[in-house]
């Protein structure tokens, strides 16, 4: 009888890795775009604040062009990560891959909310950013 192969193919790290920042940054996509469906939730992001400057507020927090800028460079932290994990030598990737994690736990348990959707994703985007750490941290020597 022949050698059956495995049903799942093995990846290395860097492919493992990468992929988990992909899963990441589906899950925070998605928290976003479900949240729209709440009833007014687009509309208090429509309005335009009375300083002419705010666009209106997410959960009592006023959405401003600095706060998009500062949401846009730690999401841009995770987008960055899908490549950095496949092309930093291991000692790097291990360092780049522990910082993003904090920073994107951060950003994730910051940005919060605690309508159900939020919290349900936000525990898979937690889950997903401890494997990442694992697995850097456990990434064998490379012959």
């Amino acid at each position: 009888m022949q050698d059956m192969a495995p049903p799942i193919k093995v990846l290395d790290i860097r492919t493992k890795i990468s992929t988990l920042w992909v899963i990441l940054l589906f899950n925070m996509a998605f928290a976003d775009i479900v949240g729209f469906a709440y009833p007014g939730a687009l509309a208090e992001l429509m309005a335009i604040g009375t300083d002419g400057v705010s666009f209106g507020n997410a959960e009592g927090i006023v959405v401003t062009p600095e706060l998009l800028l500062i949401a846009a460079i730690f999401i841009e932290v995770a987008i960055l990560m899908v490549y950095l994990s496949r092309v930093l030598a291991r000692m790097w990737n291990r360092i780049a891959n522990f910082v993003a994690a904090v920073l994107t736990a951060v950003f994730i348990i910051g940005g919060g909310s605690i309508k159900l959707h939020y919290i349900f994703f936000a525990s898979i985007e937690i889950a997903t950013l401890l494997v990442i750490v694992v697995l850097a941290w456990g990434w064998p020597d490379e012959a």
